[in-house]
């Protein structure tokens, strides 16, 4: 079984070796670890993958390879808990849901206060509490218009901010483009020009002037020719993004092989005071937005790259951010983008139909001067046919 599993790993591009595979099967001999897939998982990427680039691809490959085969290891396996409480969920009638309450940003954080000091107990489906299943605006798995989901998974995108420690995995940029013809709209913005000492055989004025010297060999050179675009592209990733990330891992990937000097950050929701460029690592390795905005000459072309799906307060409000106490909206870091790079686009890859449906949408686009195109052919060549003016 092993051994079409190090096969699995091979055709998912992972670098894992003989010498490592081994050294995997002499662990399991010894007994290093406890019979479960989980500590299973671990050492086998401890032992396979020596480059957490390829974190993503190995996670891939196992979850195909051992899917459902937790029972092997674990024949008292409990009843998930996320299973029961998706069962306490509650459909309510479309009259139930306009009856339910929307209290606005600062009210409904005095009252998480205000909870936080009273309640002593877990709560389940129920309408005031922190809990899951109900229609209280605090928790998660429920249903409320307007509420703040603390831990767990949400399903309406209703939240206005959420209390919960999440990891993102970074877009891979070597991924095999599906559409080819992605490359050929970013290539519109590539710009050409000679500059620099004549180290480059010039093969057209070679061929004619050795013509017209009679057949001797008259070596003409000329300046390289290089790609003087200088892009700057900010990748919103995780939450909604994650229904989005095939066709972001393609943009990005086409990006990074049209584009020679090509730069990228990561953000979530909404620019705010610090970037970062590994998700991984996003809390230890930061990078302030200042000198982000510093670094870059002014004629670089910036792309941002998100759904722009999110709690309105996230863009218009001081400390909405949905996973720290920011200081500044993030509305006025976009600005601020906007302003320091004057050839600036916005790529949403949700559906150009649905946009007038979020709210956050309207706010973004306002922001960034109505350059919002969707990830199709037709959005990526007036995009790119704009920035290129």
């Amino acid at each position: 079984m092993l051994i079409d599993f190090f096969f699995a790993l091979r055709t998912a591009k992972v670098p894992v070796t003989i010498r490592e595979f081994l050294t995997l099967l002499e662990a399991l001999e010894k007994q290093v670890i406890a019979p479960s897939l989980d500590a299973f998982y671990y050492l086998a990427r401890l032992t396979l993958v020596k480059d957490e680039a390829h974190f993503d691809k190995f996670d891939r490959a196992f979850g195909a390879y051992f899917k459902g085969i937790e029972a092997v290891f674990d024949d008292k396996a409990a009843i998930p808990l996320d299973w029961l409480v998706k069962r306490l969920e509650r459909e309510l009638t479309p009259e139930q849901k306009a009856a339910l309450q929307k209290f606005g940003y600062d009210k409904l954080m005095d009252r998480l206060r205000q909870l936080l000091q009273e309640q002593k107990e877990r709560h389940e489906g129920g309408n005031k509490w922190i809990g899951t299943g109900g229609t209280s605006p605090f928790g998660h798995g429920g249903t409320n218009p307007e509420g703040i989901r603390i831990g767990g998974q949400g399903g309406n995108r209703s939240a206005v901010k959420v209390w919960d420690q999440r990891s993102y995995r970074d877009y891979d940029g070597d991924r095999e483009l599906g559409i080819r013809n992605v490359k050929v709209a970013l290539r519109r913005l590539r710009r050409f020009a000679r500059h620099g000492a004549a180290d480059e055989l010039a093969l057209d004025d070679t061929i004619r002037s050795t013509a017209n010297n009679a057949g001797w060999l008259d070596i003409r050179m000329q300046p390289e020719r290089k790609n003087r675009i200088k892009v700057l592209m900010l990748l919103d990733v995780g939450g909604s993004m994650d229904d989005h990330v095939e066709r972001t891992e393609e943009l990005f990937s086409a990006a990074k092989s049209e584009f020679k000097h090509m730069d990228f950050f990561y953000f979530h929701n909404c620019v705010y005071d610090y970037l970062w460029k590994n998700n991984r690592r996003r809390h230890a390795e930061r990078f302030p937005t200042w000198d982000v905005l510093r670094t870059y000459p002014p004629d670089t072309r910036l792309i941002f790259v998100g759904d722009a799906t999110m709690s309105p307060y996230e863009i218009v409000a001081p400390h909405g951010s949905v996973e720290y106490d920011n200081a500044e909206p993030g509305g006025e870091w976009l600005a601020r983008f906007c302003a320091a790079f004057p050839k600036c686009a916005w790529l949403n890859p949700e559906p150009e139909h649905l946009w007038q449906y979020r709210q956050s949408i309207a706010i973004v686009r306002q922001i960034v001067g109505e350059r919002m195109f969707p990830v199709t052919m037709d959005g990526l060549e007036r995009a790119m046919r704009l920035l290129s003016k």
